[in-house]
């Protein structure tokens, strides 16, 4: 069933991003929004679009927010790519932004990402005033600098910092690198809904290290081909994980516990939550 959702949600989302783009003029930094949204697990806007049928909140109405997450999504992966960043060639299996085009193209096309996820969410169709307002104020925080962007700069201060990161300071970047997207999507339901996101705040939370978590497995136990992005880098650049913290076993066994935490969470929603308790176990063993 999650595979199946998942399928459709990626499905949904990029015919949507289609239409939106297919709007715009034909520039090559329009070229190049198209190519960063293409590809990936689409797991942010699976998340919206499911937590919205938890709230029953038509798909019409969803589609909106979870192309949003997607747009801004895409946007942070083409600039966490640039040289100046990250400085990396792949992404989803294909030549990063900047490799395919330029930097000047990339730095365009994800800024433009970044505003289209604001038009998106406050689309009429994305709902009632209240709803389209209360989405992009907690989209700009979630994305900004008490979110995604915070856990960027603290990522970035940590390569060059005199002492490697803590535990319990790598769980705090990476609640705002990666997790902050997370929750938006998953409180996206309730919030449309005007109903309690407390349950899934606590969901999303435990979802997103876990998710983390993976991906530092996957930085050492993955290859390119699979994973679709440069693999071991951390380990080269002496970076501090979760993996080098805690060791391959325990990390496994953090993730695992917090999946369990993730799916403990739901239990207000009983049987209607089972697709998004298999996406917190597809966090910790997808391959890519």
């Amino acid at each position: 069933m999650f595979q199946s959702r998942l399928s459709e949600a990626a499905d949904a989302v990029a015919q949507h991003f289609e239409r939106v783009l297919g709007s715009f003029d034909d520039l090559p930094f329009v070229q190049a929004m198209g190519h960063a949204t293409r590809g990936g697990k689409c797991l942010r806007g699976f998340l919206v679009l499911e937590s919205a049928r938890l709230h029953g909140i038509s798909p019409e109405q969803a589609i909106w927010p979870a192309t949003a997450i997607e747009a801004l999504h895409a946007y942070s992966l083409v600039h966490d790519d640039l040289p100046c960043m990250d400085d990396d060639d792949l992404r989803r299996g294909a030549p990063t932004v900047h490799v395919a085009w330029n930097e000047a193209t990339a730095v365009l096309a994800g800024d433009a990402l970044q505003s289209l996820a604001f038009e998106l969410v406050t689309h009429p169709d994305a709902g009632n005033d209240s709803a389209r307002m209360t989405l992009a104020r907690t989209l700009a925080q979630a994305a900004g600098a008490r979110g995604m962007v915070l856990g960027q700069a603290l990522d970035i201060a940590a390569e060059t910092a005199l002492s490697p990161l803590t535990l319990d300071q790598i769980t705090a970047l990476q609640q705002g690198k990666t997790g902050a997207l997370f929750g938006w999507s998953a409180m996206a339901g309730p919030r449309m809904a005007g109903a309690d996101a407390a349950p899934l705040a606590a969901y999303s939370g435990a979802l997103g290290l876990a998710f983390q978590i993976a991906d530092d497995i996957l930085d050492i136990e993955g290859d390119a081909a699979t994973v679709g992005k440069a693999t071991g880098k951390d380990a080269r650049a002496g970076k501090a994980t979760f993996v080098s913290l805690l060791g391959l076993e325990e990390a496994r066994q953090r993730a695992q516990d917090l999946v369990q935490s993730a799916c403990d969470a739901l239990d207000v929603y009983g049987k209607d939550a089972e697709t998004l308790r298999d996406a917190a176990r597809f966090a910790v063993t997808r391959r890519n």
